[in-house]
């Protein structure tokens, strides 16, 4: 029987599973259906929890406008600007991911890091 217990403000639910002898576990029906899990689950450590949650599946918002916007400019239309923006909207999640994954190792220092100049160029005066 899952435990609610407070987080801060948030309410959280806990439950005791068991991990087999081929480290498997059950999430329990209850968290399944609440939580929308389908075939896959994304596993992460944070810190010294093991995070368990849906893969995110691309709702086709995240730079709509943006790719469209692209594609357009570069001349699609009609069903090819439709193969080009499915194929673009499947590489934005790993491309956020890989710098993500930079930014990190930005963060522990080791990696070396681009300045707002670096990306963009020196601001110009008027």
């Amino acid at each position: 029987m899952p435990v609610a217990i407070m987080k801060g403000s948030v309410p959280m639910e806990m439950k005791k599973v068991s991990i087999s002898a081929k480290r498997q576990i059950t999430i329990p029906q209850k968290f399944f259906t609440m939580l929308g899990f389908d075939t896959e689950a994304e596993c992460m450590v944070r810190g010294n929890e093991l995070v368990i949650r849906p893969t995110k599946t691309n709702s086709g918002g995240e730079f709509a406008e943006q790719i469209l916007a692209d594609l357009i400019a570069q001349g699609y239309s009609g069903d090819d600007l439709l193969a080009r923006f499915k194929i673009a909207q499947k590489e934005v999640r790993p491309a956020v991911e890989e710098m993500l994954a930079e930014a990190e190792q930005v963060a522990g220092s080791k990696s070396e890091f681009a300045t707002y100049e670096d990306v963009f160029g020196a601001e110009e005066e008027e």
